[in-house]
Parts: C-alpha cells; structure tokens; sequence
C-alpha cells in the first residue's frame, strides 16, 4: 500500500463513519459570543469558563510584558529563554497551591507526555482512569510501563488492579475534572488506595483549576490532598494558554534533568507568563465569577430538566449531552447553530463508540438571556 492509498483509506473510514474533523475560522472573539464565517454566534463550546480571554487587565498585562521582554523567549529555559518572568510565575503558582516548585510547560498535553516519558521505566505500571484525557493515555502506551486501565472513578477497580502482580514503581492517574463528561474524580479515595501500595498519584486538573476549591485552588485543594505530582492548565478557567506541573523539589530538578519537552522546547513567551501572572491574580479574586459560573449552571440544569433534556451527571461547567450517534450528534449541533448557538459535536475516538454527545460548556461570561436561549433551541432542535 502506498502513501497515498494510506491516507485515501483512513480520511475515507473516517467520513464514512461521521469522525471527520473539520477547523472552522474565528474572525473575532472567544468569550461569550464568536464569529464564524461572517455570522455571530453565542458560545457554547469554549473552556473559557471565567470569560478570562476577553479580561482587559490580563490584556493589558500581555500587551506591557510584550513592550518589556518583547514576543519571544529567544530559547530553551535551559540556554537563555528562562526569564524573571516566567521564575515569578512559577514562585507564584507553587505558592498558592501547596507545593515547593512549579515548572511551567507550553500545553497541558505537553505537560502530561513529558512527565510520563521521563518518570516511567520498564516493569513500571501506569494505573490510569480509563476516561482519562489523551495525552496521558497516550503517554502512557508509548511508554516503556505497562499500562492498567481501571474503571472510571472507581477507587474499588484501582484495589483490584493493585492487587494483581507488579515489579517496579506504580503510578496512578486521573484527572480532577473530567474533560467529556465534566464529572469529578475522588481523589481522596484514590490518594489512600495510591499510598497504602506505595505509588505516586498524578492529578491533570486543566478543568478544576480556578473554577472549585478557595480562591479556585483547584481539585486537589478542594478534597484535601496533595499528590505527587499536579498539572494545572491555563487555556480554561486562566483564560490564555500553557501549563505548569507542581511538585516536590527533588521531583522538579529530576524533570529539568530529564523532560525532554523542557530541555529541548523553546519556552514560553515571556511575555504570556507575565499575562498569567495577572490571570493568577484575577483568579484568586474572583469569586463573584465563580459564583455566576454556577448560577449559570443551575439555570440550565433547571431547565434542561423542565424541557425533558437527559443531561449526564455533572455538577461542572461542562454539561454533555450524550446523543450516541455521530450522525445525530453532528445533525443536533448543526441545528443549534442554524439558531445561533455555537455548540460542538464530540464524536468517537475522542469519546467512546455509541456516545457521541454535544458538549456544552458554560462560561461565567453567559447572561441568564443566553441560558434561555440556549435552553429553547435545544428543545426544540431535540423534538426534530
């Protein structure tokens, strides 16, 4: 088979089976309301869950770290691209959750791949939530560990997997708020289990961070543990982009020493850690927002219940609603935006086959007037 019949035979499985992905432009905007191909939509399908992006103080903070350090950070942070700005950051972030260090990373997926590449050896196991997010199951079957996949937010199926033989050193995965289905993981339960057989525990909460916990601490903080290793992401409740992975100070130098996405990476913009540095300071004073973050929530909870709509169990800013057919997904999100509502058909592989679902995500940005709106067009595009 040639090249080109490979790539001919996988776009064509995936059309045929309704999982093409296809980009759309936005020409404007990422809060509350963006525009698409000419056409105003509200939104419904962003992480910004704070309505952080559109902030004009971090604006502003990004537009005088520019004017100060300049766009770039010129190199790896292990030759000349690690800047006052991004040590302040870090010093920041390590504080306030609890930790003794913080390394920053350019993404949450580059985050999670570095730190299982660099942390897991053979005759290692990785004891991962099975819903858990891609990057780290994928960082996981890449490497040299064997890979044990428990049953979602079932701290019993982690005992059971414990208990079956291993050699080498154990890690538990999961994530503090699950990205699909906007559930949350028990992390308490999950920690005890972890330490009474010796592993560590590592906590992605990229959608828990800012949103729960004092001052949007996050997950972690929230149920009163603290694991090995933390990533936090900044592309959600922060409003901009990158990650930062919390951990101990042995841990940390380790990860200078042997995460290949840091050593060999150029880093962040300095001038984006400057703009986190005010998101962190908004964050932590934002409870106003948060608190209109779950007002918003249990208005279309209310709702969707009132109009017979079968949500799945989530207390989040992100309410899927599971379809199951990719075809009827795409029919379903293609109906909410002919009425102005911009909503994303989430298909398999990123979620499991037969639970094709709209994946709609509340911001704190959202007026009670957007919810109803929301809330009609979704009935009335359900009864079709």
């Amino acid at each position: 088979m040639s090249w080109q019949q490979r790539i001919d035979l996988a776009l064509t499985a995936r059309r045929e089976s309704a999982q093409f992905r296809q980009r759309r432009i936005n020409q404007q905007g990422g809060g509350r309301q963006i525009r698409i191909e000419g056409r105003d939509y509200l939104n419904f399908a962003a992480n910004d869950y704070l309505g952080l992006s559109q902030d004009p103080s971090i604006i502003d903070a990004w537009q005088r770290g520019a004017g100060r350090y300049g766009v770039g950070a010129g190199g790896s942070g292990h030759v000349t691209g690690y800047h006052q700005a991004h040590a302040a950051l870090e010093e920041r972030l390590a504080h306030w959750l609890g930790f003794s260090r913080a390394l920053l990373f350019i993404s949450g997926f580059a985050a999670n791949q570095a730190i299982i590449a660099a942390m897991m050896a053979k005759n290692d196991v990785i004891y991962a939530d099975k819903l858990s997010h891609a990057s780290l199951l994928e960082a996981a079957a890449l490497s040299p560990a064997t890979l044990r996949r428990f049953a979602h937010n079932q701290p019993d199926a982690l005992s059971k997997l414990f208990a079956k033989p291993a050699v080498g050193e154990a890690l538990v995965v999961t994530e503090g708020v699950f990205s699909m289905d906007g559930d949350s993981a028990p992390l308490a339960a999950l920690q005890d289990i972890t330490r009474l057989h010796g592993g560590w525990l590592m906590v992605d909460d990229a959608h828990g961070v800012g949103i729960v916990g004092e001052e949007g601490r996050g997950s972690c903080w929230q149920q009163k543990i603290r694991p090995e290793l933390l990533v936090v992401t900044f592309g959600k409740a922060f409003g901009v982009s990158g990650a930062a992975v919390l951990c101990q100070n042995d841990t940390a130098d380790y990860l200078l020493q042997f995460a290949r996405h840091l050593v060999y990476s150029t880093a962040m913009p300095p001038a984006q850690a400057y703009a986190l540095d005010a998101a962190l300071s908004r964050i932590r004073e934002v409870d106003d927002l948060r608190e209109r973050l779950q007002k918003n929530i249990r208005h279309f909870r209310q709702g969707a219940r009132e109009r017979g709509l079968a949500l799945s169990p989530s207390a989040t800013a992100i309410q899927p609603l599971i379809v199951g057919d990719e075809r009827r997904a795409l029919t379903l999100a293609d109906a909410l935006r002919q009425q102005g509502c911009w909503v994303t058909a989430i298909r398999p592989p990123t979620v499991p086959p037969g639970t094709a679902r709209l994946r709609i995500t509340l911001s704190a940005a959202h007026q009670a007037e957007d919810i109803q709106r929301l809330l009609e067009v979704l009935h009335v595009a359900g009864g079709q």
